[in-house]
């Protein structure tokens, strides 16, 4: 299993990775979803432990669906 911190980075390298394969910016992601820039960036990094609820309106506004975000068996 997988520890705390490894499972925030591998969410937050896959939120960043489809978020840049679909050119969006870090500014309009966290504007979409009413998060501070700067605490999407940590999010990104793994910085942070984004609630569900956070990472459904991430994968809402990416256009890919929550399990995509946490679906570390891919």
């Amino acid at each position: 299993m997988t520890d705390k911190k490894q499972l925030q980075i591998a969410i937050g390298k896959r939120i960043k990775s489809i978020r840049e394969e679909k050119n969006i910016s870090q500014q309009d992601i966290a504007g979409l979803c009413n998060i501070e820039k700067s605490n999407f960036s940590r999010l990104e990094a793994g910085n942070t432990n984004p609630t569900i609820y956070t990472l459904s309106k991430i994968a809402e506004h990416l256009g890919v669906s929550l399990k995509d975000l946490v679906d570390m068996e891919n």
